[in-house]
């Protein structure tokens, strides 16, 4: 009752400042909150949060995936058959991944890039866990895990960037500039 009432009154005071509230961990929803807004300026971040704010800021299986190198099940995610036109930012530190422009059906059950959308922010690793070898691709900034690299995707680049709905937060094109992604709503703009 007690832990009840203290998040209510978190919640209420994160809203009366401005900020919005974070999920509770107990929630199973692969979906993060947008990144707080305050005085208009995103909350992009540069560096990755600690343990303890990634914690209280991501679902169970957000934290398990990017920071135990986790996967999730495939099919049952919200961005692999994810059609709309935007971008994907890393959901620990909302920097920009993937666009929907570059995104494709791999029919893995897992949402599949061609290509990142800043090669900077996409780092590839040696992964030899479970038997494997495959590649392994994390973010720069929050050194999440996002899923794997494979070089059987589609032209232009012949890869296939398997990732975790979990690792990712989906950004509408039409509210990137909203957001502090207005550098990346050009390339949505309607001729």
């Amino acid at each position: 009752m007690l832990a009840r009432k203290t998040r209510r009154f978190t919640t209420l005071l994160a809203l009366a400042f401005g900020a919005c509230a974070t999920q509770s961990s107990t929630e199973s929803t692969a979906q993060a909150d947008p990144p707080p807004a305050m005085a208009g300026k995103p909350m992009i971040r540069t560096s990755k949060p600690s343990v303890e704010v990634l914690k209280k800021e991501l679902t169970p299986l957000q934290f398990e995936v990017t920071q135990e190198s986790g996967t999730e099940s495939p099919y049952k995610n919200p961005y692999f058959d994810n059609h709309a036109a935007g971008i994907y930012v890393d959901v620990t530190t909302g920097q920009p991944l993937f666009s929907s422009k570059d995104k494709f059906d791999s029919g893995t059950g897992w949402p599949s890039f061609f290509q990142p959308i800043d090669k900077t922010e996409v780092i590839w690793k040696s992964d030899k866990s479970h038997g494997m070898d495959r590649t392994e691709v994390r973010s720069k900034t929050g050194d999440a895990h996002l899923g794997h690299v494979f070089e059987d995707g589609p032209k232009p680049t012949g890869l296939r960037f398997c990732i975790n709905s979990a690792s990712l937060r989906f950004v509408p094109a039409d509210q990137l500039t909203a957001q502090g992604y207005g550098k990346y709503a050009v390339q949505f703009a309607k001729k």
